[in-house]
């Protein structure tokens, strides 16, 4: 079987795949989801003229010279629903963010004056259109707020609430399924015996998901026939998922249940990737339009797979980028590797008078969880180098993020 490129592998998964239909989300529950339309104002910011700081409304003609006394006719603090009006030669005593009174054209800060109440001395003359906020002058009933297209941050939360956007339509995220396959897996707790391993993957995978800002809905385990297998993708399909990860079952050995179940059908193709690890790979679309990605068992295989084949095409179907975050680093510390396919290795990150540096982390084994623990990144070495010395320059992805 000819081996693929990881882009084009990549690229067949995100083609295949398409942005799940729009919901309406309270503007409370958005973050990080994507909008599918724009956000137009319903309302003006501000919504009327108000002051920037505590201070007196004047008129400025009123205030032409230091040492101007004029009485105050009353104090406006914020949230007051009045329509105050002020009459020539007085002031108003006012709060920051309280509507200015018709007839005032400046704010003078309350340290610019005595700080009076029933009169007020004032330091300097007044200027017109000082410390007032005027209505529209940030966003006009009727503008754009947002285009369609933009993921929610926090920063975007304070104008769509203040815009009067109750809810927003957004892509919601989708909805993942995990399925560990393999007789020899028990749970976390189990009392082992001899031949039996911790499952590891599912639990992995799921953090995974979560930490991309995906949702996870199942995690289940299936055992090593066709019919286990099926029988956990319609627990999984039945639990709501918008697509299902399983790791395990790939390879070319005798007892490979993903293949047993699929292969030879027009559902799910097995392929073999230039990359390791992750070279054995599997993807389809099952039953209503639900992507399956089929990933290799070893837990390094899985969680590279995960993160350079399943992330982008979730976040295709979530309306986000499919990039990778890819960062340049120079390596500080060199390995070999193994010419032919793309290595990606997991390393360490480090911080130097040249910018970001990195090392490798453990050996280069794929059942090596000890070396990946204490890796926060992977490297990118292209498929012509058999060898990584100190002073190369290299692609990275972090792994403390979402990877985009």
């Amino acid at each position: 079987m000819e081996l693929l490129a990881p882009s084009d592998y990549s690229a067949r998964l995100t083609e295949a795949v398409a942005a799940l239909p729009a919901v309406d989300v309270a503007v409370t529950d958005c973050l990080g989801l994507v909008l599918a339309e724009p956000v137009i104002a319903r309302a003006s910011l501000p919504g009327f003229d108000n002051s920037a700081m505590d201070g007196y409304a004047v008129r400025a003609q009123d205030v032409p010279d230091a040492g101007t006394v004029l009485p105050v006719a009353g104090v406006v603090p914020a949230g007051d629903t009045r329509r105050n009006r002020l009459e020539p030669g007085t002031a108003w005593q006012i709060m920051t963010g309280a509507p200015v009174p018709d007839g005032a054209d400046t704010v003078v800060q309350v340290e610019l004056t005595d700080g009076g109440t029933d009169e007020v001395r004032f330091e300097r003359a007044a200027e017109p259109g000082v410390s007032i906020r005027r209505a529209g002058e940030d966003v006009s009933a009727g503008d754009e707020v947002l285009a369609a297209g933009t993921r929610i941050a926090a920063r975007h939360v304070p104008v769509l609430v203040a815009a009067g956007s109750a809810t927003v339509r957004v892509i919601p995220r989708p909805k993942v399924a995990v399925i560990s396959t393999g007789d020899e897996l028990r749970s976390v707790g189990d009392e082992l015996a001899y031949g039996q391993i911790i499952d590891t993957n599912a639990p992995m995978l799921a953090a995974l998901a979560r930490q991309a800002g995906f949702e996870v809905v199942h995690i289940g385990r299936s055992g090593d026939t066709a019919e286990a297998v099926l029988a956990a993708v319609e627990q999984a399909s039945d639990a709501g998922a918008d697509a299902i990860i399983t790791t395990g079952g790939v390879s070319a050995g005798a007892f490979e249940p993903l293949k047993a179940a699929f292969e030879g059908g027009s559902e799910i193709t097995f392929s073999k990737v230039a990359m390791q690890p992750g070279k054995p790979q599997g993807f389809g679309i099952i039953g209503d339009r639900m992507p399956l990605f089929a990933l290799p068992g070893n837990p390094v295989s899985s969680l590279v797979s995960f993160v350079m084949f399943v992330a982008p095409a979730l976040r295709t179907m979530a309306g986000r980028t499919t990039d990778i975050a890819w960062l340049s680093a120079r390596v500080t510390k060199g390995w070999r590797t193994s010419p032919g396919r793309a290595q990606i290795a997991r390393v360490r990150l480090s911080q130097n008078d040249h910018g970001l540096g990195v090392a490798p982390s453990g050996g280069p084994g794929s059942h090596l969880m000890g070396g990946l623990a204490h890796a926060d990144a992977l490297a990118w070495i292209d498929a012509s180098a058999d060898e990584v010395t100190a002073g190369d320059e290299v692609r990275v992805v972090s792994l403390e993020g979402e990877f985009a």
